[in-house]
């Protein structure tokens, strides 16, 4: 059984990579990276694979049982397409599993929906596509935040505009568990899951870190019309407002959801306190 993983370079497709190698060994898992030499610290087969490419993955794809589609990182109207080139692709090969790593969100309502959108859109591609198939819905990742800390220091504060919202954070290292099982055990197949933890507030979440770090974090809520100026400040338009609408979308209660971790995976989701202690013991 071989089984590939896009983007296999970042964050998130090296944690499902290396997730299954534990389960299934390095030789039947194979990374796709559009930069291969980016991935090759990961010890398994890597091809090139550009999402832009429908050539790139007729050929990636070749011989493989069962595909990881990672959504991609551009813009929402040309997600759509380079996603349906992988689908296209893994139909022409004869690839019998497609997994989508969608996310949690609203559809309408905040900046961050029109990539909800088309996330949905790519679950319709996935579902119609006619192979066996699994969507998995990510919460938001909990690294962002740790990664941030020396700001956050500075500042003396976590500033954002979700108020009392809460958010079921996640990690990769917590998604990669989630995946390998989901690719892995047909018993998933046609299944939709979110793959998230425990509510939390932005309050409790500085008070985790605090804990953890030995910080003195507050939490400041802003208006959602200041937080979306200051991101688009320093980050520019478009992360900018992607961002932004992440922090709105939480205000307005759209990550708080129920989980189908334990589902997905046989287990529960560990704590947002635990994600933050296992982050700074490997970092």
């Amino acid at each position: 059984m071989k089984i590939a993983v896009t983007s296999a370079s970042g964050k998130l497709g090296a944690s499902i990579v290396q997730h299954l190698i534990q389960e299934v060994g390095k030789e039947n898992v194979i990374g796709i990276a559009r930069t291969p030499e980016r991935a090759q610290f990961l010890g398994v087969e890597i091809r090139k694979g550009d999402y832009n490419s429908r050539e790139d993955f007729n050929l990636a794809l070749q011989g493989i049982d069962k595909v990881l589609l990672i959504s991609g990182m551009d813009e929402p109207q040309k997600r759509i397409e380079q996603h349906r080139n992988v689908i296209e692709a893994a139909k022409n090969n004869g690839v019998a599993k497609i997994v989508y790593t969608s996310i949690v969100g609203a559809e309408e309502g905040n900046a961050f929906s029109p990539i909800v959108q088309t996330n949905r859109q790519t679950e319709r591609d996935v579902i119609e596509s006619g192979l066996d198939y699994v969507i998995g819905r990510n919460g938001i990742y909990i690294e962002p935040d740790l990664e941030y800390l020396d700001t956050y220091k500075k500042e003396g504060e976590i500033r954002n505009c979700a108020g009392e919202g809460k958010c079921t954070y996640t990690s990769r290292q917590e998604l990669g568990y989630a995946y390998a099982k989901i690719l892995i055990e047909n018993k998933h197949n046609g299944q939709t899951y979110n793959l998230v933890g425990k509510p939390i507030t932005q309050a409790q979440l500085a008070d985790y870190i605090n804990q953890v770090y030995g910080t003195e974090l507050k939490f400041n809520s802003i208006s959602e019309k200041d937080y979306l100026v200051e991101r688009k400040t320093e980050l520019g338009d478009f992360i900018g407002t992607i961002i932004a609408g992440i922090y709105q979308g939480i205000k307005n209660g759209a990550n708080d959801i129920s989980s189908d971790f334990e589902k997905a995976t046989g287990r529960k989701h560990i704590s947002a306190l635990e994600m933050i202690q296992e982050f700074k013991t490997k970092n």
